[in-house]
């Protein structure tokens, strides 16, 4: 049974930091390209960042480039997005996924597994 579990959400302050974590079980996590997803209050899915199955490659989006950092450990089946710097903007429900392919999808659909999310919240 595939599971995607994140963690690490909370309520922080403007320019604070938060390290989010998604604990994959199921499947050969080292086959599969990883990805963040968000989704702020009343809009739609945005794309984040996306790690290659071996870590060497990374994308972020614009909005997010210089602030976060992706990463993944292979021996712990676990995936991490650092977050630094965080802006109101950033307020969403954080996804994670998993498709074996790079993609910059926001289908929930076409990614092959999808986490329950975790709420960050940026708010003085």
């Amino acid at each position: 049974q595939v599971q995607l579990v994140e963690s690490g959400g909370g309520l922080v302050q403007p320019g604070g930091s938060l390290r989010l974590s998604c604990a994959a079980s199921g499947f050969e996590f080292s086959d599969y390209w990883m990805y963040w997803i968000r989704q702020a209050p009343g809009k739609g899915l945005e794309w984040v960042s996306g790690i290659s199955g071996g870590g060497g490659r990374t994308n972020y989006d614009e909005s997010v480039k210089g602030r976060f950092t992706i990463s993944r450990d292979n021996a712990k089946n676990t995936l991490i997005l650092q977050m630094n710097s965080l802006k109101p903007e950033d307020t969403a429900m954080y996804y994670c996924a998993t498709k074996r392919s790079f993609t910059k999808t926001t289908t929930q659909q076409n990614y092959d597994f999808w986490g329950q999310g975790t709420q960050v919240t940026v708010s003085s």
